[in-house]
């Protein structure tokens, strides 16, 4: 299977889902142009509130589009940009990226993979039971999440639903995902 964008999503606000749009432009350091999480430094509000200086990690939010077809199986009403991601893909095992993946996106845009979303309460304000259904336990019991990635943006460009999705694993030892 051929790895492929498949909804792209922003809002210009902090709201909590964002709406799927036929393209979006990535800014190299900056994340998706006119997304209220684009920005140098963290614009997530609770790490504003406890560091505004601290280097926004989380400029895009990519979300499996396998996730959604689990949830739906579940009894969630789920679409691309419901979850706040601005990428949503398919055949990309985003979960089990090293830290340092970059993900090539259509034709110029670059993503590196800087982290694990860590769910949050929201997901209940979405739809009740949402964020227990993202978290799961491995085989040892250790917390697995499985609400996305997050990365910034290393070189810039339009990417669109259809867009193929190229995974170039970083050099040397391999760090896993962990919460950013």
């Amino acid at each position: 299977m051929t790895s492929r964008v498949t909804a792209v999503s922003r809002s210009a606000t902090h709201t909590f889902s964002k709406t799927p749009l036929e393209s979006i432009r990535l800014l190299a350091g900056l994340g998706v142009e006119g997304d209220a999480h684009a920005g140098v430094t963290v614009k997530h509000r609770s790490r504003v509130a406890r560091d505004p200086s601290q280097p926004n990690l989380r400029q895009v939010h990519l979300v499996h589009a396998e996730l959604h077809d689990e949830l739906r199986e579940a009894g969630f009403a789920v679409r691309a940009g419901d979850m706040g991601e601005n990428v949503t893909t398919r055949g990309v095992d985003l979960l089990a990226l090293p830290t340092g993946t970059r993900l090539h996106l259509g034709e110029t845009a670059v993503i590196e993979v800087t982290g694990l979303r860590n769910p949050c309460v929201q997901l209940d304000g979405f739809q009740h039971g949402l964020m227990k259904a993202v978290l799961d336990r491995d085989d040892e019991g250790n917390l697995v999440r499985k609400a996305g990635v997050m990365g910034i943006v290393v070189e810039g460009g339009e990417v669109r639903p259809g867009d193929p999705i190229r995974v170039e694993p970083p050099a040397g030892p391999h760090q896993p995902l962990r919460p950013v």
